[in-house]
């Protein structure tokens, strides 16, 4: 199971651009697997250019996005702006999508949230051959698309959806090259995404699709502690319905109880849970347990460690 760090995914996460360039950096010197952010309009830079220039400063380290949100952005768009990136990247980006929330893209845009898992299935039937093939037609209910992207030198570009829910996860299976899932436990990654999305992958005669599991993690010797901090910071996702939905098939009451949270052992432990779940890949969220001033570093350190190793 690879590897990987997720920065960005609370407001604590807040950084400079040269800082979080340097953060990609260092991870790829501490050879980490991956690094992740997402790509949220209402707080930081844009992801895929950050991702751009970190390209450009590393060689190895894969560099995701998860993940751009599908509505606001037309596909013709974020095609040409994902083979910008995959090409300054040498091929080690992996573009991340889904609908996002109702909240957000009804609240903070003003669009409709219509049929989510139709508007991505349409969405991929315009992106993934405007990329892969630089020219599509398409008809349907979201997009009239009749397009063509010429570049000099069509990099590779993996595509995961953030599927969660039955039928994206058919989708993921179906159309995409997997998923990358947040807020859920190895019980909804065993029973639930990772049936649906091999299934999906294997009837349609698709590789076996990635299953890119991100949550918050932190090491220390008090849990409770943890999990408070944990309650405290991520409280939020347990209200959004599609969070909520896995939270349920995990059968918790929130994001402190899926949250990575305990000594290096248990951090050893939990991580192989995942993998003999069906995760290909572990996406890491550090964040502080409590007042504790050596838990973000103890938590990178027992990641790091971890690398190529579970």
């Amino acid at each position: 199971m690879r590897i990987g760090v997720f920065v960005g995914a609370s407001a604590a996460d807040l950084m400079s651009l040269d800082e979080l360039i340097g953060r990609i950096k260092q991870a790829e010197a501490d050879g980490f697997d991956s690094f992740w952010i997402p790509h949220i309009s209402a707080r930081g830079y844009d992801a895929l250019t950050v991702l751009a220039l970190a390209g450009t400063q590393t060689s190895r380290i894969e560099l995701g996005v998860g993940v751009v949100p599908t509505y606001p952005r037309h596909p013709v768009a974020l095609a040409q702006q994902a083979l910008t990136t995959a090409t300054a990247t040498n091929s080690r980006f992996i573009l991340g999508i889904g609908p996002s929330h109702r909240p957000g893209i009804e609240e903070s845009f003003g669009l409709s949230y219509d049929r989510p898992a139709l508007h991505t299935r349409e969405y991929l039937s315009v992106l993934r051959p405007l990329m892969e093939e630089g020219r599509v037609q398409f008809s349907g209910e979201f997009f009239n698309v009749n397009a063509e992207l010429d570049v000099l030198d069509r990099p590779t570009c993996p595509v995961v959806i953030s599927a969660l829910a039955p039928r994206m996860l058919r989708l993921a299976g179906q159309r995409a090259d997997g998923t990358i899932t947040w807020m859920a436990g190895p019980r909804a990654i065993r029973e639930h995404v990772r049936p649906r999305i091999n299934a999906a992958a294997e009837a349609s005669g698709r590789p076996e699709p990635r299953i890119c599991v991100g949550l918050p993690a932190t090491v220390c010797d008090d849990e409770a502690v943890g999990r408070r901090a944990a309650a405290e910071s991520y409280e939020r996702y347990g209200r959004l319905v599609n969070y909520r939905r896995i939270l349920d098939v995990e059968d918790v009451e929130g994001p402190s109880e899926v949250a990575v949270v305990g000594n290096e052992t248990s951090l050893r432990s939990q991580l192989e849970s995942f993998a003999d779940a069906g995760a290909t890949d572990f996406i890491a969220n550090i964040f502080t347990a409590g007042d504790d001033p050596e838990s973000d570093a103890r938590t990178y350190a027992a990641l790091q460690d971890l690398v190529g190793k579970i």
